[in-house]
């Protein structure tokens, strides 16, 4: 188009379209500078709050997947962005790994919303946890934009399908389709690729090339994913847990949540929101004598005190007691009868110790006066126990037993546990002390006793589940 011929009008239009809520003057400057600014960014239009709570039908797409991966849910419109954040989180299927950012338009200079990272990188705002849905949303058509995962690049789109003057109590999803891609997977160009080798039933002409062979693939895809599956069922349910209140906890377990919240994660919140968080710490007499057994047969045999080795160790008449007593001699291949060589004896010692049931005094072990009460009654060694959690001197052995006791408190499986807890730890800033790099291991001396109560290192079964997890709980509680 000639410049002579090109009306204001026009010019207006054009800018507005490149730079949507940007001054004309600075939206001038940026076409002259070749659409490059530096800090350019238009203040977000942010309405006032609304007389009345309205729901709204929204539906979100991930752009530029062919077939378009979507979903479909109803809000209420008070919601804060940072918890709608969780909400997308958990309809779409992503694991909140990676920053996230709202805006309200599209192109270079969007409007955007500043994020509890932004925060923390001193940026300013407006932060989306001062602002709702319906300042920003009001109308069937209005649409707001989410990023996720600024190196793949995720966009999703929201667009307004209804309003509704009743809005409902919690948000829920009502449709949707195909699989929410793999974390990690290289944006929609690593989709594609894993969705069609996954559709061709993993045939090795397909497999995308950072895998070495089918079963390393397959390793490092989650489990059972195909692109073509949506539960409903299971996207609700886990929406249910990502939008409940967390369980009231003491003041350094709640400092530990701020603090992976600024790091972008908000997985301990849940986990301390999921409904089994919420349930009882009420624990039954037999109960408490089920959990209790192996420090209290340990406080028998000592009796009045035990003399120890030269190297400090127990006997090893002792410790074959403590292994037949305990379970332990039914499945110890030899003799167990020497401690540093029969680690769950010691892990018992130790963690009695930890807990200030034991202590070493000229050369015996001793039960501590205290102990020598509470042997006598489950309840109160019980809670003598719980009041002890979490064990540690340092940040990373108090932290994650913190976390230890919110993943059994959750009643996470126990084949899935160690692995929790190494995420949450990562989620908190704590990485592997050989590497730097990657997931902190998860053991921890909390861990240890939360194993002693459960009988595991005696029977080599994980027993009294229920009752740990409510143990973990009590622990919990403020």
């Amino acid at each position: 188009m000639p410049t002579e011929d090109f009306e204001p009008p026009d010019l207006a239009r054009l800018l507005e379209s490149l730079y949507p809520g940007v001054p004309p003057e600075v939206a001038m400057q940026l076409l002259r500078d070749g659409g490059e600014g530096e800090n350019v960014r238009a203040e977000p239009a942010i309405g006032p709050v609304p007389e009345n709570v309205r729901g709204f039908l929204i539906r979100v797409d991930l752009l530029h997947t062919k077939p378009p991966v979507w979903r479909r849910f109803e809000i209420a419109g008070d919601i804060t962005l940072d918890r709608l954040h969780d909400v997308l989180q958990t309809v779409m299927g992503w694991t909140d790994s990676h920053l996230h950012s709202f805006r309200t338009g599209t192109g270079p200079a969007a409007a955007a919303f500043a994020t509890e990272f932004d925060r923390s990188e001193a940026e300013e705002g407006p932060f989306e946890d001062g602002v709702r849905l319906d300042q920003v949303i009001a109308e069937a058509g209005d649409r707001l934009w989410y990023d996720y995962d600024f190196g793949d690049s995720w966009t999703h789109v929201l667009r307004v399908e209804e309003v509704n003057d009743e809005p409902p109590p919690v948000p829920v999803c009502t449709a949707g389709r195909l699989a929410c891609p793999p974390e990690d997977c290289g944006g929609v160009g690593g989709y594609f690729e894993l969705a069609e080798w996954v559709r061709s039933d993993f045939s090795d002409d397909l497999r995308p090339e950072v895998f070495d062979d089918v079963e390393d693939g397959l390793m490092w895809l989650p489990e059972s994913w195909h692109p073509d599956v949506f539960d409903l069922t299971e996207t609700n349910e886990l929406l249910t847990a990502t939008v409940a209140e967390p369980v009231p906890v003491p003041a350094e377990l709640a400092s530990l949540i701020e603090q992976a919240k600024t790091h972008g994660s908000k997985s301990l919140r849940t986990v301390l929101a999921l409904p089994a968080s919420h349930g009882s710490t009420e624990l039954s007499d037999s109960e408490a004598t089920e959990l209790t057994a192996p420090y209290r047969i340990l406080l028998d045999i000592l009796g009045d005190g035990a003399p120890l080795t030269g190297a400090g160790y127990l006997k090893p008449a002792l410790v074959e007691q403590i292994a037949r007593r305990t379970g332990i001699a039914d499945w110890w291949i030899g003799k167990a009868n020497r401690e540093d060589l029969t680690p769950p004896v010691a892990n018992l010692r130790a963690t009695a110790k930890a807990l200030g049931l034991v202590a070493v005094r000229k050369g015996h072990l001793t039960p501590t006066k205290s102990a020598r009460v509470l042997a006598r009654d489950s309840q109160r060694l019980l809670h003598h126990i719980v009041d002890r959690l979490p064990l540690g001197r340092t940040d990373a052995d108090r932290h994650a037993g913190w976390v230890s006791l919110a993943v059994i408190g959750s009643e996470t499986p126990a084949h899935a546990r160690r692995e929790r807890i190494s995420e949450l730890m990562f989620d908190l800033g704590w990485r592997d002390g050989r590497d730097g790099i990657g997931l902190p291991p998860a053991w921890n001396p909390t861990l240890d006793v939360l194993r002693v109560l459960s009988g595991e290192p005696y029977t080599r079964q994980s027993g009294h589940r229920s009752a740990v997890s409510a143990a973990a709980r009590s622990a919990l509680r403020p």
